[in-house]
């Protein structure tokens, strides 16, 4: 660990290692036309294609932590490449369903597989994806996901 990364808070080194992330994806998934908000929404989908889901929107944006205007523009921006389609939610007319063309499953394998040979190199110093300390730190990672945090609680609990 290097001296400035030793004398650094928790929070900063989630966003260097956050902002380290994105950068690398975006740069993996460009050659595919992607960017990496986008290559998180076709990988989603691929995932939940898998299972049989064919989600809305919404649920989309609730599963990959981004906004739900964003995740609209970013499927339209996909629709437009002929890689996601979006219809009507039969139960909910309001809503826009998304599913990969198979152009879009084509293109979700292989970034897919870039991405996947990009975290065995992020998790290579720890003994690689399968190793104990990755699935500790996949771990300790979901634990901090789940953990709220609203600040505007603690400005209220400030003021009483």
């Amino acid at each position: 660990m290097t001296t400035a990364a030793e004398s650094a808070t928790a929070g900063f080194l989630v966003w260097r290692l956050s902002m380290k992330w994105r950068v690398a994806v975006d740069r993996a998934v460009a050659p595919l036309g992607l960017t990496h908000a986008q290559y998180a929404l076709v990988a989603s989908l691929y995932g939940m294609r898998r299972s049989g889901l064919r989600p809305s929107q919404r649920r989309l944006a609730d599963h990959t932590g981004l906004e739900a205007l964003y995740v609209s523009k970013l499927a339209r921006t996909l629709e437009a490449a002929g890689l996601v389609a979006r219809t009507r939610d039969p139960d909910d007319p309001r809503a826009m369903q998304l599913s990969l063309t198979e152009q879009g499953c084509d293109v979700a394998r292989r970034a897919i597989e870039v991405v996947q040979a990009l975290l065995d190199q992020l998790l290579a110093p720890l003994g690689g994806q399968d190793s104990p300390r990755a699935r500790q730190f996949t771990r300790d990672l979901a634990t901090l996901l789940d953990a709220p945090l609203d600040p505007h609680t603690e400005n209220e609990k400030e003021q009483s």
